[in-house]
């Protein structure tokens, strides 16, 4: 139950002199023109979709934050070139409220809304963008074939009401099927799949829909400590005025379950290969408390 990070690439154009990765929007500064920047949905952790069945109605409040150098990037041919020197401090905050119908107790609802903090700053041509990104809002369904087994789907409508500066300046829906498997008492698989598709941007620009997939493994080694793995992988199309590109990043991170009712997740993130997108290089931390 997560965001998007997106944004295009002009054909026949020079690499860019700054990329901004954010959750829901990307930054130019100057004359740079932005590319795709980090993977969509990445800020999930373990447990993200580990969800109830049959329970009264609850509130949740969800804080992401990351950090992200832009130090390098994926170029045409795959290989890795200088990427913008920008860097990226992005919080998201997000409020879902859970609860499950009286016709069906066996399934789950939530309804969220999620709104980004954004600040960019790059030293190379001393130039910095910050503000509100573009918000969103959207619901998810859930069951349980089997107690260990949530099987979902989500769907979200980003909004393009954000700051001027970093607006992405189009409509996107994200919708994708989401699961956590509880392989054992102590190993957890959550993971999603799904698409990103986009609406015409108002600078001319016409980006391409896109395919992600996020996966967490994580062992719940003591009662507070549970270390995971991580991977995500996401595609998108080319189209008139866009280059298509990829990326599958890898992650290792630890998840502190510090009350009944609250979390901390840490993560690192690094891009092991891609091609037209930026480098993931970014450190990411959750916090979860629930009531």
């Amino acid at each position: 139950m997560m965001p998007a990070r997106q944004a295009p690439s002009r054909r026949g154009q020079p690499k860019p002199q700054l990329l901004a990765a954010t959750l829901f929007a990307l930054v130019a500064a100057g004359t740079a023109l932005p590319v795709q920047a980090q993977t969509t949905f990445d800020v999930i952790g373990p447990h993200e979709y580990d969800l109830p069945v049959d329970f009264k109605p609850f509130n949740v409040f969800v804080q992401y934050a990351y950090l992200q150098r832009n130090k390098r990037a994926f170029d045409n041919d795959g290989d890795r070139v200088r990427g913008s020197d920008s860097e990226a401090i992005v919080g998201l905050s997000k409020y879902v409220r859970f609860w499950t119908p009286d016709f069906n107790r066996n399934i789950g609802l939530a309804w969220e809304v999620i709104v980004p903090e954004i600040s960019i700053r790059n030293d190379r041509d001393n130039s910095h963008a910050s503000g509100l990104g573009d918000p969103m809002t959207g619901f998810a369904i859930w069951y349980k074939p089997r107690p260990e087994l949530t099987l979902g789907f989500q769907s979200f409508l980003q909004i393009p009401a954000g700051s001027s500066e970093v607006s992405d300046k189009n409509w996107k829906n994200l919708s994708s099927l989401f699961w956590d498997w509880r392989l054992t008492d102590k190993l957890g698989w959550t993971a999603d799949a799904g698409f990103v598709f986009q609406g015409d941007r108002t600078d001319d620009i016409r980006p391409g829909h896109s395919f992600h997939t996020n996966h967490r493994l994580g062992y719940r080694a003591t009662p507070l400590l549970e270390p995971f793995l991580a991977l995500d992988y996401e595609r998108s199309k080319s189209t008139s005025t866009v280059d298509g590109g990829h990326v599958l990043d890898g992650g290792i991170g630890l998840m502190f379950h510090t009350f009944d009712n609250q979390s901390i997740t840490l993560r690192y993130s690094h891009s092991i290969s891609g091609e037209n997108h930026s480098v993931n290089d970014s450190f990411n931390i959750k916090y979860a408390y629930a009531w």
